[in-house]
């Protein structure tokens, strides 16, 4: 991403932290950050960029880049049961088919589609690592930076978490040969992490991810925690995503996930748990006092037939949370927040479920909304996010002729934008100070759009 010079926006309305603020001035400095926001300007400068509605950007902070390629092909029962298992095992199917130069496809286009749908830094869980036959490329990174080159050219910011992935279970010691691909230990996992670093490429960030853990020993995780003493990035894991994740590690440990970690002692600010759908009230609180988030992944959940997680419990207790898209069925952060809310309507037969009119916020969208961009700078490792000072200049423009909002009174903005039919949304968006999308078209989603369709062809030419 190229540095932009110093610049000034000038917004009829924009949601800063706290709510929606009339005649708002952005200054964005030569860092591709905000240098300074000043609501009620009642006039623009001469020379500011003048918007309509602005809205801050949203991390995606959990994503399988390859598993774009599979999005739509698991929609056919086959068998007498259809769970999370069996789709995994046809979702491995794809991971032991693509090389680096597919990868880069899949990915260019499924990031110009997260910008499209809002999202302007994407976190990639990425455990993908190795050659067909299991053993490391020339380059051990060569699948790093397929996506990393993917995330440049179409101008999204990216923060790529390495996967500690070594068994296939908490009672079996090796992978399964369809998991060869994703072997690692944790000194190559930090080794990663260092290395990405050190490419210093603009708009990437590294973090740390233990693939959940019936996939990673304890001692492994401690390795992996303690070599990365002093490290300032996210860390994460997937956990307490299936009910029979839960029974095997109470049985071999005697703790649910949760609890685990935190007896611990690993658990603080950075640490992200992915999911958390099974859950009991003591590891909520555990989560709360050590200050780590919880991403949520609503679609991707509810597709797999997951169950859903305590959001009620999560959000009393004020636990920092997040969305991914992670499956890829769903890339708009719009969808993801109306499931969220959905799920926990169909179960409490209330609606409106996450409102919380008793302490002034009445608006579901709203506090949802303020609840995810709170949660986004520790997850993505950025100093900050949001439409604030020192946050990177990331920024959503709303399409003025959008049909969901049309004529809708600025104090429901939000709630049409996410409950009423979401179309395309966006007239243009920002990142690091840049324009990457125009009129809701990115300049290249022609070309990368032939290069996915020929990947996929390829892909899937044998069924």
């Amino acid at each position: 991403m190229n540095k932009p010079a110093d610049s000034l926006l000038w917004a009829r309305r924009a949601w800063l932290p706290g709510g929606w603020q009339d005649k708002v001035l952005l200054r964005i400095g030569a860092d591709g950050r905000w240098a300074e926001i000043v609501p009620g300007v009642l006039t623009p400068p001469q020379g500011a960029e003048q918007l309509g509605t602005l809205l801050p950007g949203l991390v995606d902070a959990h994503s399988h880049a390859f598993q774009r390629a599979f999005a739509g092909l698991a929609e056919q029962r086959t068998s007498a049961a259809d769970t999370f298992w069996s789709w995994r095992d046809r979702m491995y199917r794809v991971a032991l088919r693509i090389t680096p130069e597919q990868l880069r496809a899949i990915a260019a286009q499924l990031y110009i589609e997260l910008l499209q749908g809002g999202y302007t830094q994407v976190c990639e869980f990425h455990y993908l690592q190795h050659a067909p036959d299991g053993q490391p490329y020339a380059d051990p990174l060569a699948f790093s930076w397929a996506l990393a080159d993917a995330a440049r050219d179409v101008g999204i910011g990216l923060t790529l978490l390495p996967v500690l992935y070594e068994r296939a279970g908490f009672q079996q010691p090796a992978l399964r040969p369809d998991q060869r691909r994703f072997a690692t230990n944790a000194e190559g996992v930090w080794q990663a992490v260092q290395t990405i670093r050190g490419r210093r490429q603009p708009g990437l960030e590294a973090g740390i991810a233990i693939h959940s853990l019936r996939a990673a020993s304890p001692a492994s995780i401690q390795a992996l925690v303690q070599g990365a003493d002093g490290f300032d990035g996210p860390i994460h894991i997937h956990v307490a995503e299936q009910t029979a994740e839960v029974d095997d590690c109470l049985a071999a440990t005697g703790q649910r996930p949760i609890a685990w970690l935190a007896a611990q002692g690993l658990l603080d600010a950075r640490w992200q748990l992915v999911h958390a759908t099974h859950t009991v009230p003591q590891e909520i609180d555990a989560v709360a006092r050590s200050g780590a988030g919880i991403v949520l992944c609503p679609t991707t959940e509810a597709n797999l037939g997951d169950g859903l997680p305590d959001l009620p419990g999560i959000l009393a207790q004020g636990v920092p949370i997040t969305l991914g898209s992670d499956s890829q069925i769903t890339r708009d952060w719009r969808e993801e927040v109306r499931w969220l809310d959905y799920g926990q309507r169909l179960i409490q037969r209330q609606r409106n479920a996450a409102a919380a009119p008793e302490a002034a916020q009445p608006s579901t969208a709203a506090r949802l909304w303020s609840s995810v961009q709170a949660g986004s700078a520790h997850a993505a490792g950025q100093p900050a996010w949001g439409l604030t000072p020192g946050a990177r200049a990331d920024a959503l423009v709303l399409n003025p002729h959008a049909a969901a909002t049309l004529g809708m009174p600025p104090g429901h903005l939000l709630d049409a934008l996410v409950f009423s039919s979401p179309s395309a949304a966006w007239k243009a968006v920002m990142v690091a100070g840049r324009w990457v999308l125009h009129d809701g078209q990115h300049p290249q989603a022609a070309q990368c759009a032939q290069a996915f369709e020929r990947t996929m062809q390829a892909l899937w030419a044998e069924g």
